[in-house]
């Protein structure tokens, strides 16, 4: 307990108290080094053991530890740790082999030219993302604490210019994913992207009637609140930055909101299918000899069907990413 440790004059002086062979006592000693040492020990205690490491001031090899040639009784070498100097140059020499392999493969790597403005691009993308959801929740958040329920009626009315930008800048993450400028699958890029826009273009931006109904409101609410933490996350990998509670936001918090934003997406659809019943907008008619009309009602059925397995698709993508991200590390083999 308290272990009193310090290094003055190459000596090393050790009091602490506690129990071992003499019972519940205090134990001392003192190890004059055989050559100059650091001053300053690092010392980890745990309830078993008191690990010490002392620096060397000059690395090189020493015939013995101290500097009488009596070994102290007390001091018995660790053969697991131990390491001889034809053993030390062994393994010195396969780390410069290491190193001078990884310096040839990276020279053989041809350098990108305009990886610092690809950089600066996709930094700047997200940004303005996450700064235009941040914009669209915290207002949405503001007008829901003072309208209360009244503020779903008009929530596309007062959201839909910024959510039309961000959804409009979002197709450039499928461009971004086809050219090779980031990892995400193009697939799932192209499903959440497209699937979000019809929703947002063809369901609400073409019926005045959809547009004063709740279930807008949880749409584009849950969308924000995805992005707020995905935009960021990948503005700090730009940079090479992982802050590990973002990190876990990342890729936890869509366990809830996409099943709940695949079901407002839903009753979205499901609520504009008697409207476009009603008006016929969007359903074509076929020339004879055909003379077959395909309703449009009809293609939201099979949408429904494919806005499903979509969410499979994601689902199965996060898994993964999440999997990798948070779940265990594995230890390399030595």
């Amino acid at each position: 307990q308290n272990p009193d440790i310090t290094i003055t004059d190459n000596v090393l002086h050790f009091r602490a108290q506690g129990h071992g062979a003499k019972g519940d006592n205090i134990y001392e000693f003192e190890i004059e080094f055989l050559e100059p040492v650091e001053p300053k020990p690092v010392c980890r205690m745990t309830q078993r053991q008191l690990n010490i490491t002392v620096q060397k001031k000059e690395s090189n090899w020493w015939d013995r530890l101290t500097k009488q040639e009596k070994r102290p009784l007390f001091l018995a070498p660790d053969f697991d740790r131990w390491l001889d100097e034809s053993d030390a140059e062994m393994e010195l020499k396969e780390k410069e082999e290491e190193k001078i392999n990884k310096m040839k493969i990276e020279s053989r790597v041809p350098k990108d030219p305009f990886k610092h403005l690809k950089k600066g691009y996709l930094i700047m993308y997200n940004l303005v993302q996450f700064l235009g959801f941040s914009w669209i929740f915290v207002n949405m958040t503001v007008r829901l604490f003072i309208l209360g329920k009244d503020s779903f009626y008009d929530t596309f009315h007062t959201i839909s210019d910024m959510m039309y930008f961000c959804q409009t800048l979002a197709l450039m993450e499928i461009m971004n994913s086809l050219i090779g400028l980031v990892r995400s699958p193009l697939i799932t890029s192209v499903v959440q992207i497209f699937g979000r826009n019809f929703v947002l273009f063809v369901i609400l931006g073409t019926l005045e009637e959809m547009q004063s109904k709740p279930v807008v409101f949880f749409v584009f609410y849950f969308w924000s609140i995805i992005e707020l933490f995905r935009y960021p996350y990948y503005m700090l990998s730009c940079i090479g930055i992982e802050w590990k509670p973002l990190t876990w936001l990342r890729y936890t918090v869509w366990i809830p909101l996409y099943p709940l934003g695949a079901l407002a997406e839903a009753v979205c659809i499901v609520q504009s299918i008697p409207i476009f019943s009603e008006t016929g907008k969007f359903s074509l008619g076929l020339p004879n000899p055909l003379n077959v009309t395909i309703q449009f009602p009809f293609v939201l059925q099979i949408y429904l069907i494919v806005l499903f397995l979509g969410i499979f698709v994601n689902f199965r993508h996060l898994y993964k990413q999440r999997k990798h991200h948070l779940g265990p590390k594995k230890r390399k083999m030595k």
